[in-house]
């Protein structure tokens, strides 16, 4: 764990990460569920620092079935996915909440947006600014260098296959 940045809470069998844990990656996601052989095996969830969460099965380190559910409460369902598709471009907080007068748009689903700098792609967790190529939280904390090519994307992610991506490329570093 010291290499890696990650803190296991957990059992241990014959040295090896086992039984019920808590495992937290050093982007501050967390997996709560159990392990076998130091890895996801059966149920747990990863909760990401924005506050959305998939709650999977996993063999094997593997996922087997899950869902993921957004920060603001919207689960994505895979059959008959009717936010934000063609036909409806509202943002879920529109849905819940109602749409704003005329004359002042939403721009994004969190109402006020957050403030990017100017050349920089909101991440979710935090910006990428092209330039350096350096994620910073909304605080303009470091939190990591882009090492992987990066999936930029601006406001809303549009393909939830896109946002897989981005969660197990961008933002779990590959520590095991």
């Amino acid at each position: 764990m010291q290499y890696t940045g990650s803190q296991y809470f957990g059992e241990y069998v014959r040295g090896r990460m086992e039984g019920k844990a808590l495992y937290i990656l050093p982007t501050e996601t967390k997996y709560q569920g159990e392990m076998t052989d130091g890895m996801f095996h059966g149920k747990g969830t990863l909760h990401f620092p924005n506050g959305s969460q998939y709650d999977a099965t996993w063999e094997k380190g593997k996922i087997i079935q899950g869902k993921y559910t957004f920060a603001d409460g919207l689960m994505y369902k895979e059959e008959k996915w009717l936010y934000c598709d063609g036909y409806d471009r509202r943002f879920y907080t529109e849905i819940c909440e109602g749409l704003k007068p005329a004359g002042i748009s939403q721009v994004t689903n969190i109402d006020p947006p957050r403030k990017i700098p100017e050349g920089c792609y909101d991440c979710g967790d935090g910006f990428y600014d092209p330039k350096t190529r350096v994620i910073r939280d909304y605080k303009k904390r470091f939190l990591r260098n882009a090492g992987l090519p990066l999936v930029i994307y601006a406001g809303l992610l549009r393909s939830f296959k896109l946002h897989l991506y981005y969660i197990f490329y961008i933002l779990i570093p590959r520590t095991f």
